[in-house]
């Protein structure tokens, strides 16, 4: 499997902060390279780190250098890391792909988007939490079919094993965690009813208690078997996205949409820290060093960044610098409209730099969809769509699920016709050969 894919140069992939080796214990460090943000982070006990990205691809670090995964269609939200030369990943195409010695393969296919992976204690099964109101739990070895969780009034948003492997607990946008027979699907029980979406789980090694993140901002940890609140960490910012956790360190990481990462102290019960952990918008993707010295996080920046657990006054995200070539108070609105709508996907030069859509650059007069590398949907590449002032405008007034049905592109519009003129004007500029 690391033969597969391209490897980049180490200056280019690593950005060092405050290191003078790859993963040395209390170092800040960084990993470059991805075309979009990092939506999923797994760790190896070999030192291997594993990225999901919104560029498509899966990204595997080892000493600083990635090799990438391809073969997604669409943004990769998930990632586990089993071992013994074994990836799973699943994303916004629907799909788990496991790629071992072999290349890579379907595992299975959801009705929706897959947003979040479990492996199962035995590292024999992974649990799958999907939009499409479900979870399923896929055997990795044989043709066996998954075993499907349903009864959720809502997008499953996570699941975890428990520590025997014998009940799957999910959490909802419904507002509930529920629990599973996770050999037979076999509904348990239902332990909280927030009110609000539950999007994270983490679980206790030994199984004492569950902690969960909602999108009130609601962080609290559950006694098991019962779920009773031994602990409540709500503060004012808002959602929860991602938590992550490590016996070893005795830690709770807790990611929310304003980019900040709280760390939890699991024997005294409060709160040991509180730091900003990206340069702008959320924290996606959280996972400790295999030994725990490390916070890894992932959010709307093409970057993981990491942070040393005993050490995080040593170094903050600030010292990372900006994200953006023009600082954002000086910027025309046409940038500004590209930068919130198209920069996630597109870039404006010659080089794509493995962004999940085609460069921007030459835009104007090509037909859509015509561009080498790139998985268009069947309707983009059969169309006879040529991109123009008229055809851009017509994209965001409308969305591009009305525009051209079937796309792949993410739906969002621009509902101003003032600012879709701007944004037409700086493309005309900006991608012009």
């Amino acid at each position: 499997m690391w033969r597969r894919g391209e490897t980049c140069g180490v200056l280019a992939a690593v950005l060092w902060i405050a290191s003078v080796g790859f993963g040395l214990a209390q170092d800040f460090f960084t990993l470059k390279g991805h075309g979009g943000p990092v939506k999923g982070i797994a760790v190896g006990a070999d030192g291997t780190i594993v990225t999901a990205s919104f560029d498509n691809s899966v990204g595997v670090w080892r000493d600083g250098i990635p090799q990438w995964l391809e073969g997604h269609d669409a943004a990769v939200n998930a990632v586990i890391y089993p071992g013994e030369g074994r990836i799973v990943s699943a994303g916004d195409d629907f799909s788990l792909r496991l790629w071992d010695d072999d290349g890579g393969h379907v595992l299975g296919r959801h009705l929706g988007k897959v947003v979040r992976l479990a492996l199962s204690p035995d590292g024999t099964r992974v649990a799958s939490a999907s939009w499409d109101g479900t979870a399923r739990i896929w055997p990795l070895a044989g043709d066996a079919p998954p075993v499907v969780i349903e009864g959720h009034g809502g997008s499953v948003n996570d699941a975890v094993f428990s520590p025997d492997g014998a009940r799957l607990y999910t959490a909802s946008a419904d507002g509930t965690i529920r629990v599973w027979n996770a050999d037979t699907g076999e509904a348990l029980g239902q332990l909280v009813h927030h009110g609000f979406g539950v999007n994270a789980l983490a679980m206790a090694a030994d199984g004492a208690w569950l902690a969960y993140g909602a999108v009130d901002g609601g962080t609290r940890v559950l006694a098991l078997p019962g779920g009773k609140v031994i602990g409540d960490f709500t503060l004012d910012r808002r959602p929860i996205l991602a938590l992550a956790h490590h016996p070893g360190r005795q830690r709770i990481a807790v990611g929310d949409a304003e980019g900040y990462i709280m760390m939890l102290d699991t024997v005294e019960w409060r709160i040991a820290d509180d730091f900003r952990a990206t340069l702008k918008g959320p924290v996606w993707a959280l996972v400790f060093s295999f030994d725990g010295a490390n916070i890894h996080a992932g959010g709307l920046d093409n970057a993981m960044y990491s942070w040393p657990v005993d050490d995080l006054d040593g170094v903050r995200i600030e010292d990372a610098g900006q994200s953006y070539l023009t600082p954002p108070e000086e910027m025309s609105n046409g940038e500004r409209q590209f930068q919130r709508k198209c920069s996630i996907c597109h870039t404006l030069g010659p080089d794509g730099g493995r962004r999940a859509g085609p460069t921007l650059h030459g835009l104007f007069g090509r037909k859509a969809g015509s561009m080498t590398g790139y998985p268009y949907s069947e309707r983009l590449v059969r169309g006879d769509i040529v991109w123009s002032e008229e055809t851009v405008d017509q994209l965001f007034d409308l969305g591009p699920d009305h525009f051209i049905p079937g796309s792949k592109m993410p739906m969002q519009r621009i509902t101003g016709e003032g600012d879709r003129a701007d944004l037409i004007a700086f493309l005309k500029t900006a991608t012009a050969q």
